[in-house]
């Protein structure tokens, strides 16, 4: 799954000062690859830090080892819809990826230059919170955007939506996902810029800050739909773990503590007893970048918005994952749940999760879509 290694020395974000237009490129990203293409990143030195992935290395199992958890057996796998776009439309992917990657570290820049200073902080509700920095990271991805793509639709987690709504491309832009943490200098927040085409996603990039205070790095998660998933420019992939009792798994908690919340607690508790642990972070982009570099295996949680999933589950499902709702169904980025996997895991981690899912709907919990644009078309 690869290894990383932080310099302890920072080096400052490189970036325009003002936003450029993009044009296609052939040699920035690999073309569309096919299932069984083969791809070898040249070297690269990256601008966001020193953070690379090392080759993999296969390492001798050892067997015999006993848990208090009785092993699990995988069953015949269920097959789960794909959720990436079938196609990026009339923009070339390799354009539209690179306006993604542009957009999303102009706002990591702005995050950058600010995690050192004093924090400006307000709240949306009692202990959901916003910075100055969230707003100024959006608009300098905003100007991005529109610098190369006039005609597009947004949706901004603090500014709304934007643009024209006719257009068949939806932006889903977080610019700063796991605000507390930030707020913190908790090492676990990003930048997340998803593109949908037609309602599904096209194109994401994730700009995730590592490391903490005296070390701030960062690295880049990158995916197109069909594309293939990359970190600083390495092709990468789900982990292989194949049993519960041998996975780290991931969820999340809103701020609104109702019975979806109470429900997750309980999921929380039985998934720490029968998995080598289960995490809570902070920060939905960085945990589904995580199930796709293959350090942990499942991750999950309730209410999110588009903006949290738009560019994560893509690059998990690129990355050769699973994505789906916690009841098992079609997963689309306006639905108000997501498990995402390695994919061999997921029927098993359903067992547990779509009951407890099930009960949750016929107790009248809404799940219905929601945050999808009335006027925006789709292809769901």
């Amino acid at each position: 799954m690869g290894r990383c290694i932080i310099s302890s020395a920072v080096t400052p974000l490189k970036f325009s000062q003002t936003p450029k237009s993009i044009l296609p490129s052939s040699n920035h990203h690999p073309k569309l690859l096919s299932p069984h293409h083969t791809f070898t990143a040249p070297p690269i030195t990256r601008q966001l830090g020193f953070c690379s992935t090392l080759p993999f290395k296969a390492f001798p199992i050892r067997r015999g080892l006993s848990t208090t958890a009785v092993l699990s057996e995988i069953p015949n796998q269920k097959q789960f819809f794909k959720i990436g776009a079938d196609s990026t439309g009339p923009v070339p992917p390799d354009q539209l990826l690179r306006v993604v990657e542009a957009a999303a570290k102009t706002g990591a820049e702005i995050v950058m230059e600010a995690v050192n200073k004093p924090r400006n902080i307000t709240y949306k509700g009692l202990t959901d919170l916003v910075t100055d920095t969230d707003k100024m990271s959006e608009a300098a991805i905003l100007e991005v955007v529109r610098k190369n793509f006039g005609d597009h639709y947004i949706l901004g987690e603090e500014g709304g939506l934007i643009g024209d709504s006719s257009s068949d491309y939806l932006w889903c832009i977080d610019p700063l996902d796991g605000t507390t943490n930030f707020a913190h200098c908790y090492p676990s927040f990003a930048v997340s810029v998803g593109v949908l085409f037609r309602g599904k996603p096209a194109a994401a990039a994730v700009v995730e800050f590592v490391g903490g205070p005296m070390c701030w790095n960062t690295r880049t998660f990158s995916a197109v739909a069909g594309g293939g998933a990359f970190c600083n420019g390495e092709k990468i992939y789900v982990s292989q773990t194949d049993k519960v009792e041998r996975s780290l798994l991931v969820t999340g908690f809103g701020y609104e503590h109702d019975e979806a919340w109470a429900t997750n607690i309980d999921l929380f508790k039985e998934f720490t007893d029968i998995s080598r642990g289960v995490r809570r972070l902070g920060a939905a982009a960085v945990d589904m970048c995580h199930v796709a570099l293959g350090i942990v295996e499942s991750y999950w949680e309730y209410r999110l918005k588009p903006w949290d999933m738009a560019a994560g589950v893509l690059i998990v499902e690129e990355a050769g994952g699973t994505v789906s709702c916690m009841d098992g169904g079609k997963f689309s980025v306006f639905d108000r749940s997501v498990i995402v996997s390695n994919g061999v895991l997921h029927t098993k981690l359903l067992e547990k999760i779509g009951p407890a899912t099930e009960k949750l709907k016929s107790k009248g919990i809404d799940f219905s879509l929601w945050y999808k644009p009335e006027n925006y078309y789709t292809e769901l």
